[in-house]
């Protein structure tokens, strides 16, 4: 494991095995003084290194931070953003959340994903319920009332790929576009077998909605062009969670912790998270 010594937080990386041996790109950010440990799940076709700014400020506040890189993706190893089932990437998100509460022991474990991450953060809810103090969602898929990618499933051989053409719905600052564009590290192009596996594992978030018991903060920007924030009205409705919270930005678009106004967003959930610790 490699360590990064800096002025406040000790930075850690290495690659991890998943539950399948497949190994997971990993990253810890680490405070001088914990008192709460938050994993953050990426979503589609990007990598951990677009939560740096998020991390930052997560780690100001005392939170450490654990990340991947989903399989497929980044840096991490498995077949170019492809699941063969949508258990594989909620079992992914166990494996880091395992490890987060075997090295923390007492302290409180939350879990936050973005859009493809937030859909793989409600599926571990529902899956794993209440092995967590809390999780927030953040532009998660979990209905599938946009359809950017057609009707699923599609019929299709799982390896077919057609071109990642998300970029311009990510944010509506051109700059957060553009460096998204020109990431090595974002992939290109996407598999029939990932957005299958979404649309199975969407259908099963809804068979399966009065499991998600979890404290749980949902978020989405109004003017999402890539998921409808109809999708988190809707999961919001749907769960048995007692603790639950919907906020529905005003004019943000996708990625709302890239938005302009983001610090009151991070505001607003370590708000959050400290009212649970």
């Amino acid at each position: 494991m490699k360590y990064i010594v800096e002025e406040v937080n000790m930075i850690q990386e290495a690659m991890i095995q998943s539950f399948d041996g497949t190994k997971l790109f990993f990253k810890k950010n680490l405070p001088v003084s914990t008192k709460a440990v938050i994993v953050i799940v990426h979503g589609l076709c990007e990598h951990l290194g677009r939560y740096d700014y998020l991390t930052e400020r997560l780690n100001n506040s005392d939170i450490s931070v654990y990340r991947f890189d989903h399989r497929g993706h980044g840096k991490s190893e498995g077949k170019r953003v492809f699941y063969n089932d949508f258990n594989e990437i909620v079992d992914d998100v166990n494996c880091v959340v395992d490890l987060a509460i075997k090295e923390n022991p007492g302290l409180p474990i939350f879990v936050l994903g973005h859009s493809m991450g937030g859909y793989a953060v409600a599926l571990f809810g529902t899956k794993y319920p209440n092995k967590v103090t809390g999780l927030i969602t953040s532009g998660a898929l979990t209905r599938y009332n946009n359809k950017m990618a057609g009707d699923l499933p599609i019929d299709k051989p799982a390896d077919t790929y057609f071109p990642n053409e998300l970029g311009n719905g990510v944010c509506s600052n051109p700059d957060i576009v553009e460096a998204y564009v020109n990431d090595p590290l974002v992939e290109k192009q996407i598999s029939v077998g990932l957005m299958n596996s979404m649309y199975n594992g969407v259908q099963w978030l809804k068979k399966n909605a009065e499991k998600f018991t979890d404290s749980v903060l949902i978020l989405h920007g109004c003017c999402d062009g890539l998921v409808s924030e109809k999708d988190s009205r809707e999961f919001f409705s749907d769960i048995a969670s007692k603790d639950k919270s919907l906020k529905i930005y005003a004019n943000l678009f996708h990625e709302i912790l890239n938005e302009p106004c983001r610090d009151e967003i991070i505001d607003e959930i370590i708000c959050w998270l400290n009212h649970r610790i």
